[in-house]
């Protein structure tokens, strides 16, 4: 059975007290990592973090996600710039954490459309600016993870393919692809072909399910996307990914489950026992 880890986003965006404090349930429930999102790249912040997982023996993973402000392919260069810099900041605390990947879909930013298509421009740009970050994060043995998201939240990439291509003229040792299961059960034609087309640039898997709560309480066809898991011969961690009204980014407004201990139990017992009938 591959590493399990849970993602921290299912709490909201915000990596305070509270949400420290459910990390000694979570690696007591099962789980051997967390994945943290990194919005506030004073390292400082995370001190009682790097602390804590490392007391309960969690091998941390980062995400991040750029907003409009953060854009690397907005026309403006200033806020091009301000991407280039919240991202290497955020390599930064990934390191401090002791985290192999900085994740997400920070090739552009999240929600900001212009109304067409991705041009030759924006692409060129999103290489340049992730190129750069590439760099930084070469220097701290960091591994950047793109994941691309469904049409409606992203333009740059929205399918599996198009990352693939996008990563490709990347071009750097140091990029590579996370897959999320949430955005390909909305744009692939088939979620475990996607997975066995894109695997030999995927070192990092999220596992999240069609309603963004439990899984295995949705449209996912799981036993398919766990045997392509199997079938690539997937050496990495698998990542629970869920949300809630917590995070407004999600446009999640109704309650999916009744708590987020309950999502972590659940979602961690579905993996554990459906995966090894596979």
């Amino acid at each position: 059975m591959n590493p399990i880890a849970m993602n921290l986003l299912v709490y909201g965006p915000d990596m305070n007290d509270s949400v420290l404090s459910e990390l000694a349930f979570i690696q007591e429930v099962g789980y051997q990592g967390v994945e943290i999102p990194v919005f506030n790249v004073d390292l400082a912040h995370w001190s009682a973090w790097k602390k804590e997982v490392d007391r309960l023996g969690l091998q941390p993973f980062a995400c991040a996600i750029a907003g409009p402000a953060e854009n690397l392919i907005s026309p403006d260069p200033a806020i091009r710039a301000a991407g280039i810099a919240y991202l290497k900041g955020a390599v930064d605390v990934a390191a401090f954490l002791g985290a192999p990947y900085l994740s997400g879909p920070f090739h552009s930013a999240l929600g900001v459309f212009t109304g067409a298509k991705a041009t030759q421009q924006e692409i060129d740009w999103s290489i340049a600016g992730i190129r750069e970050v590439a760099d930084h994060a070469a220097t701290k043995n960091i591994t950047l993870c793109l994941e691309y998201l469904n049409r409606f939240e992203s333009y740059l990439v929205s399918c599996a393919d198009e990352l693939y291509a996008l990563v490709e003229q990347i071009n750097h040792p140091y990029v590579e692809i996370m897959f999320d299961t949430f955005h390909a059960n909305i744009e692939e034609v088939s979620t475990a072909d996607a997975i066995r087309r894109i695997a030999k640039r995927t070192p990092h898997i999220q596992l999240s399910e069609s309603t963004r709560g439990i899984l295995g309480e949705g449209q996912v066809n799981w036993p398919s996307v766990l045997q392509s898991i199997k079938d690539i011969n997937y050496a990495g961690w698998l990542v629970v990914e869920a949300f809630s009204e917590k995070l407004p980014a999600a446009h999640i407004w109704r309650k999916m489950f009744n708590s987020e201990r309950e999502l972590v139990e659940k979602s961690f017992q579905f993996l554990i026992t459906n995966y090894e009938k596979i």
